[in-house]
């Protein structure tokens, strides 16, 4: 499992892209997604809606639980990954890519997200 240099990381297993326009895209770690097990059911937040760093912003269920979806930085949503509704099972075949779950306009990045390597180390990945 290779996490993706040129994102950023949070200790809930949420990972941010670099922003475009001010811009960045969210989504779950490898690490999470194969933690889950197979991902059936996606529920993630309305375009418009505020987010706050490390608040619960949606849900993903997979046949082994139920967990909490937590935004990583602070935003306005600007546009969510339809194709993860229509078919989550894209979270576990393909985390960073296509299986990114929404994107967000940042007004506030917390200090604490972690580089590739460190989550690497964090998550014992």
């Amino acid at each position: 499992m290779s996490n993706p240099q040129q994102l950023r990381y949070s200790k809930e297993h949420e990972w941010l892209s670099g922003a475009e326009d001010g811009v960045s895209t969210v989504g779950i770690t490898e690490h999470a997604a194969n933690a889950l097990g197979d991902v059936v059911f996606v529920q993630l937040p309305e375009v418009g809606d505020a987010v706050t760093a490390g608040g619960t912003c949606g849900e993903l269920e997979s046949t082994k639980s139920v967990s909490d979806l937590y935004s990583p930085v602070s935003g306005e949503i600007t546009e969510v990954n339809e194709d993860v509704v229509n078919d989550p099972s894209l979270v576990n075949s393909a985390p960073f890519e296509g299986g990114w779950l929404f994107k967000v306009r940042v007004t506030d990045e917390p200090g604490d997200l972690l580089s590739a390597d460190e989550y690497t180390a964090f998550a014992g990945a």
